[in-house]
């Protein structure tokens, strides 16, 4: 008789979080500026919990096909050293950032909402998507959000990880963002 394993004994073992940014850390709305830029809207539970893993020494990564300076400067100021932006070959990025941490894919956690997101999904051990991904998505993913993208889903798999590892809310004092350090300190 197979014993199968819970979700909550899959994600315990959990080595990497990789993400993308459109419709998964935001709604997926994106109002271009005049300079050429564009301006995301986030959600900042998902932003504390993302600079949360890092500061737990999480292998955090981002990827997308999103770009900008406004973008790049949200990387840097929660942390995130593994970062792939204006990103068009997902699966380069992903074994780039394998390449440069030596996580095992089998044990990393790939969130993405669209079709893009799909062969990055299918690579990793645990896929999983905010509530309103696409259905193909939603098809593949070993777990769905009630979250939907820019709306808690990050957070939501962040402190499931966290919470199973038991290095989840340890202390009360937050997190200080990266380039912050200096003003904290005055």
């Amino acid at each position: 008789m197979e014993n199968k394993r819970n979700f909550k004994e899959i994600i315990a073992e959990v080595e990497a979080l990789i993400f993308d940014v459109d419709g998964v850390m935001t709604d997926g709305k994106i109002i271009p500026t005049e300079s050429g830029d564009f301006l995301r809207c986030y959600y900042a539970k998902d932003g504390y919990a993302l600079a949360y893993a890092v500061k737990q020494g999480c292998n955090v990564c981002v990827i997308s096909g999103g770009f900008g300076n406004n973008l790049e400067s949200r990387m840097q100021r929660l942390g995130i050293k593994h970062y792939y932006l204006g990103c068009m070959d997902k699966i380069a990025a992903i074994h780039d950032f394998v390449a440069k941490t030596g996580v095992d894919l089998s044990k990393a956690i790939y969130m993405g909402d669209d079709i893009p997101d799909l062969e990055c999904m299918r690579l990793v051990g645990i896929p999983v998507a905010p509530a309103d991904g696409c259905s193909e998505v939603l098809e593949t993913a070993t777990y769905i959000s009630e979250y939907r993208g820019g709306e808690g889903a990050v957070r939501d798999i962040i402190e499931q990880v966290l919470r199973v590892k038991g290095i989840w809310a340890l202390d009360s004092k937050g997190v200080i963002a990266a380039d912050a350090d200096k003003t904290a300190s005055r």
